[in-house]
C-alpha cells in the first residue's frame, strides 16, 4: 500500500550530524505509525526510533536518547531521523518502516548507509 525510500545518509566524522528522510509514496502516512530501524555489519535489524500517528508520541532505543529525534511531516508525507553527535558505533543502513496497527512493522525502504568515522 505505501512505498517508502530513504535518503540523507553519507559519511560524516564522529561527533557530526546527519538527517535521514523518508519519503512515502502510494499512500498517506497520517493514520501510520512511522519508525527507523538500523543494521550493523554481521548483526540483526534492530529498533531505533518511533512516532505515533500525530507525533505526539516518540519512542527511542536507550542508546540514542537525547542524541536523535524522530519527527513527521504528514502533510509532505515524510518522516525524519535528525542525528547528531554521532559515534562510530552509529554506522548501520538505516531503515524506515510504517505500521498501520501498532503490531508488526508491514512497510520497509530499502535503506540508507550511514556510516561515522573515528
Amino acid at each position: 500500500q505505501v512505498q517508502l525510500v530513504e535518503s540523507g545518509g553519507g559519511l560524516v566524522q564522529a561527533g557530526g550530524s546527519l538527517r535521514l528522510s523518508c519519503a512515502a509514496s502510494g499512500s498517506t502516512i497520517s493514520n501510520y505509525r512511522m519508525g527507523w530501524f538500523r543494521q550493523a555489519p554481521g548483526k540483526e535489524r534492530r529498533f531505533v526510533a518511533s512516532i505515533s500517528t500525530s507525533g505526539g508520541g516518540r519512542t527511542y532505543v536507550e542508546s540514542v536518547k537525547g542524541r536523535f529525534t524522530i519527527s513527521r511531516d504528514n502533510a509532505k508525507n515524510t518522516v525524519y531521523l535528525q542525528m547528531n553527535s554521532l559515534k562510530p558505533e552509529d554506522t548501520a543502513v538505516y531503515y524506515c518502516a510504517a505500521t498501520p496497527r501498532d503490531t508488526i512493522w508491514d512497510y520497509w525502504g530499502q535503506g540508507t548507509q550511514v556510516t561515522v568515522s573515528s
